[in-house]
């Protein structure tokens, strides 16, 4: 399941941020896309979600596995996205974080499938906590499972590993890269941080 960008151009008021910008990410793979602040890094990764507004204009094609996605509405796409802040609702526990990303079905299946992901995640026994009594590497952890237990077919990383400190940063940098790489989703990294890039990723470089 690839996602592919062909010739994609981001402009806003008259500026070119990104031009002509293609290509293909294969599952499990991930496209590291790098550059100064305004140089169009979000703006590209709202435009694959389908986010993206004016005053901002794009054009291109963009296409997961080989069904464009021009026209889809944001829900239809089933694209991820992780910031740099988790995002976790922290009146909720970690359970139910979690179980806010799964489709409906059998309760008891639905918390078997968080408990599954917690213990993957070195997280076992943390169900019943709160978000804010998680280090921020738990509450990563705990965010990139929401993601995926949502079973996106593609996923967006926003800086994602920015806001924790540096013995956190290479835990995380490894947990998620072999997390997407062992369930075949194609990635795409938006960072300015040349260590949060993981060996074998495609590179662009926008402010090159």
């Amino acid at each position: 399941m690839a996602l592919e960008l062909d010739r994609v151009t981001i402009a806003v008021k008259g500026r070119v941020l990104i031009r002509d910008l293609s290509a293909r990410v294969e599952p499990g793979a991930v496209l590291a896309v790098m550059g100064a602040s305004g140089s169009g890094k979000s703006s590209l990764l709202a435009w694959i979600a389908g986010t993206l507004e004016a005053p901002f204009e794009a054009r291109g094609g963009l296409q997961l596995d080989s069904e464009p996605l021009g026209t889809v509405p944001i829900q239809q796409r089933r694209i991820g996205l992780l910031f740099q802040d988790d995002l976790l609702f922290p009146h909720m526990t970690v359970r139910d974080n979690l179980l806010f990303a799964l489709p409906r079905g059998d309760s008891d299946q639905r918390v078997a499938a968080t408990e599954a992901a917690l213990a993957d995640a070195g997280l076992a026994g943390f169900g019943e906590r709160l978000p804010a009594s998680l280090s921020g590497g738990q509450r990563s952890r705990v965010s990139l499972l929401r993601a995926l237990l949502a079973q996106p077919r593609a996923l967006l990383l926003d800086e994602p590993f920015s806001k924790l400190d540096a013995a956190l940063r290479a835990q995380m940098r490894e947990f998620t890269f072999a997390t997407l790489r062992d369930r075949r989703v194609p990635t795409v990294l938006v960072t300015h941080d040349e260590d949060d890039v993981p060996t074998g990723a495609q590179v662009v470089r926008l402010d090159a």
